[in-house]
């Protein structure tokens, strides 16, 4: 089983390029950065983490920028959004990000994607909340088309473009993964469709116990006709227990990923070398 760390990388945390060399010094396998344009000063859905919203959540960096100094510093760790506001993105224009990503990466990009839960920042894309969900996909579905394709077109019932020519074209074959971000079963029903992996959220207190949810997302692979090997969960937001990791790897889990603080490296390093042991304890 594969660890890897996210960060909102903001002015005051750690530097991204220095937190990646620290990851893959002690064994991770991958840095994920998130996604917010920004927060409205005025909101009426609740933040899912409970409480009050970090100022991280507005003060967090581009993800392709701080990505692209991770890869540039590193020979080996994928990088990847995690998750990156495909509805908040044009896709043309978002193709071409993850296209050159993965070409300045070597390959090493993974693609994370999800459709949010902040109906004013939504809102303020000129996007409707409530159809947020089919935007996506067919977003996803015409980036999927310009990363293959010489001449790529996509006509859909919000996105549609005639022929057109966009390079580059991904390292990775057919395309970068496309990994799923989303509670069970919406977010694992998007996954089976046009994802490459599953990416639900451990730690939000109104979802249901993770680990009981994966047989069921296999079974919903397997009614699809799909391969686990083809589209594997990998879980956010996990601990600092060896007992809950062993259990996430015999359970088969691809991948598990831990939220660090938006710090410096005062407080960062110590907290990634007690995870050190732990990524050998469940390699």
């Amino acid at each position: 089983m594969k660890v890897g760390a996210a960060m909102f990388f903001t002015d005051t945390s750690m530097a991204p390029a220095d937190l990646a060399t620290a990851l893959e010094e002690r064994g991770f396998d991958s840095l994920w950065a998130p996604e917010h344009s920004h927060i409205p000063v005025n909101r009426t859905v609740a933040y899912p983490g409970g409480g009050d919203l970090p100022k991280m959540y507005y003060e967090v960096m581009d993800p392709f920028v701080t990505l692209t100094a991770a890869a540039a510093a590193t020979r080996t760790l994928k990088v990847g959004t995690g998750i990156c506001l495909v509805v908040q993105r044009d896709p043309i224009q978002t193709a071409k990000a993850v296209a050159s990503l993965d070409q300045v990466s070597g390959g090493r990009f993974l693609f994370g994607v999800g459709n949010g839960w902040n109906r004013e920042e939504i809102e303020n894309h000129n996007t409707a909340f409530a159809t947020r969900h089919k935007l996506a996909r067919e977003r996803i579905e015409a980036m999927q088309a310009i990363w293959t394709q010489a001449e790529a077109e996509y006509h859909g019932e919000f996105v549609n473009f005639g022929p057109l020519m966009a390079w580059p074209k991904p390292v990775q074959r057919p395309h970068p993964p496309i990994i799923v971000g989303g509670a069970f079963p919406w977010g694992a029903r998007r996954a089976v469709r046009y994802g490459n992996g599953w990416m639900p959220h451990r730690v939000r207190k109104h979802y249901a116990d993770v680990a009981a949810l994966v047989p069921r997302f296999r079974a919903l692979l397997a009614e699809a006709g799909r391969r686990e090997e083809d589209c594997p969960v990998t879980i956010w937001g996990v601990r600092e227990d060896r007992d809950a990791l062993l259990a996430d790897r015999d359970l088969g889990i691809q991948r598990v990923v831990l939220s660090l603080d938006a710090a410096k490296r005062d407080v960062i390093l110590p907290e990634l070398d007690r995870w050190a042991k732990l990524i050998a304890a469940v390699a």
